[in-house]
């Protein structure tokens, strides 16, 4: 008999011990996983051969990221997963299947504008709509507001002077050879000393050897 699912939006937990589902949130992909059901028949050991691939496909299906949205659309793949079990365990499991979809509808909504089966969390109780087509005005209020004032926050530090000195780039050269003479107390490349000489006019500071003040033109004594 093929499964009939409120939502397309399951997984088949199933093995030949016992029957699981989990149902998954059309929004948030969020799922709720239903109560182990035991199989009988699989107590009386009632199975047929081969069911170790079973095993397999289970473990496998398992093991997959993002296991559940959408991993059982079409009816057709969980029945091919189960082919091989008795007839006693495939009624045993289209029953549970249903006692799941009742268990799991109590914690879904259906929203009657896009039909999606949302969970709780992903429902706007007031509008009776899903989030998507129904979004919460408190919340959308609040990401508004945040974002506004995040907006707010790089406008007022991007108008903020917070550097003030000068922006220029001084490079001192040698009175003896000419080049750029480092940062230390003799020039890099020629070894002359870079000792300061104050001018007797103006104050500024000039390299020793220069003949005339930078600032004032005054001739500089040796």
């Amino acid at each position: 008999m093929a499964l009939q699912p409120f939502t397309d939006n399951f997984a088949d937990n199933s093995t030949e011990a016992g029957f699981q589902f989990t149902f998954f949130c059309a929004i948030c992909k969020e799922g709720y996983k239903t109560k182990f059901i035991a199989s009988k028949s699989y107590s009386k050991g009632r199975f047929l051969k081969g069911l170790g691939g079973i095993l397999g496909a289970a473990a496998q299906i398992a093991g997959r990221s993002g296991i559940g949205y959408g991993i059982e659309k079409g009816t057709d793949v969980v029945s091919e997963r189960f082919s091989g079990m008795s007839p006693e365990w495939q009624k045993e499991h289209d029953a549970a299947f249903e006692s799941a979809q009742v268990e799991a509808k109590a914690h879904f909504f259906r929203c009657p504008k896009c039909t999606a089966w949302v969970c709780e969390n992903d429902w706007n109780e007031q509008e009776g709509l899903c989030t998507s087509c129904g979004p919460r005005e408190a919340v959308e209020v609040a990401s508004a507001r945040a974002k506004k004032k995040s907006k707010d926050i790089a406008a007022k530090a991007e108008a903020t002077q917070v550097f003030t000195g000068p922006i220029e780039s001084k490079q001192t050269l040698c009175p003896a050879c000419g080049k750029p003479a480092g940062t230390g107390k003799f020039c890099i490349n020629c070894g002359t000393s870079l000792k300061l000489v104050e001018c007797a006019k103006c104050g500024a500071k000039n390299l020793a050897g220069t003949g005339f003040c930078g600032e004032c033109g005054k001739k500089l004594s040796k």
